[in-house]
């Protein structure tokens, strides 16, 4: 198995750009409290990013990630969202399975 080296430029690439974004916003935030608005906003940040990652998947494949995509939605209504993430992953595994 080969590594190819623009591959690895782009995952370094990310790495790097995920950790200094990460060690930025702590930088950021550090001198301010959180509370109130800026914790409610900060508790929203997992999902929004779930949603941006997931939704467009969601309506460009086939019914299989649909439906696992509603199934995610309505376990995430009533569920921790970790669990609701391990629900859609079956959902879809199960969904793949049944409908090819």
């Amino acid at each position: 198995m080969q590594l190819d080296p623009v591959s690895l430029a782009a995952i370094l690439a990310m790495a790097a750009s995920t950790y200094f974004t990460r060690i930025f916003g702590y930088w950021l935030v550090r001198r301010t409290t959180v509370g109130g608005r800026m914790a409610s906003a900060l508790e929203a940040v997992p999902g929004a990013i779930l949603t941006a990652i997931i939704a467009p998947m969601a309506f460009a494949t086939g019914p299989a990630e649909s439906g696992a995509a509603l199934i995610t939605v309505l376990l995430a209504l009533r569920l921790p969202l970790i669990v609701a993430v391990a629900g859609g992953c079956l959902a879809v595994v199960a969904l793949r399975a049944l409908l090819a």
